[in-house]
């Protein structure tokens, strides 16, 4: 073993784990300029997602709908191209109910991104209540805040569905611009973080 190894293994577990962590960025130092980039070219796609979320709604719906009809062809295509065999006719369902869906999603891109928002709204709901009574009847260490985290959930769920139709345009474009935000900014992070760490000499 080498000596930065013996350095890493050294100290309690969470000194140890911090610094293995350190040592094993170590060699992304000369490579931060590019994660900096990156984050900062999500922070900006973020932000652009935020101010103007019924755009972003609607290119996430029609995104979706040509990875369904590529996903379609490409599963019709492979089920012929496999021969007779037991998931034949399986795999060729499901590839031409792909290639129906995605040419759906991109023929409505509107009526699509409600429905969208509809299930979204539902799954908060869902996730909200199972969350909510998880930490009620299991009282784990710190589960008031999985209460909490389960509370705002269904709450956030409940106004999403009571605003529909108005809303539906503005939410997936807002979660999906705030999600990357919070990415890139996490990057910006790492990539300075990075940055101050020493090159690995060999």
């Amino acid at each position: 073993m080498n000596t930065s190894s013996e350095k890493v293994m050294e100290g309690t577990p969470e000194t140890a784990a911090a610094a293995l962590c350190k040592h094993e960025l170590q060699h992304l130092c000369s490579h931060w300029c590019w994660i900096l980039g990156l984050g900062i070219f999500l922070a900006l796609c973020g932000t652009v997602s935020v101010v103007y979320p019924a755009v972003t709604s609607l290119a996430a719906v029609s995104v979706l709908g040509i990875i369904l009809i590529i996903g379609g062809v490409v599963m019709i295509v492979g089920s012929f191209w496999a021969g007779k065999w037991s998931g034949f006719l399986v795999q060729l369902l499901v590839g031409i109910l792909y290639l129906a869906g995605g040419m759906a999603v991109t023929q409505r891109p509107v009526v699509s991104t409600l429905l969208m928002t509809f299930f979204l709204a539902l799954s908060f709901i869902v996730l909200g209540l199972f969350r909510t009574v998880a930490a009620l009847m299991t009282r784990f260490p710190q589960w008031g805040w999985a209460l909490l985290n389960g509370v705002i959930t269904f709450l956030l769920g409940v106004v999403i569905y009571r605003q529909l139709p108005f809303d539906a345009l503005w939410v997936i474009g807002l979660l999906v611009g705030v999600e990357l935000l919070l990415n890139g900014w996490t990057w910006i992070m790492i990539a300075l973080e990075i940055r101050k760490l020493p090159q690995e000499t060999s």
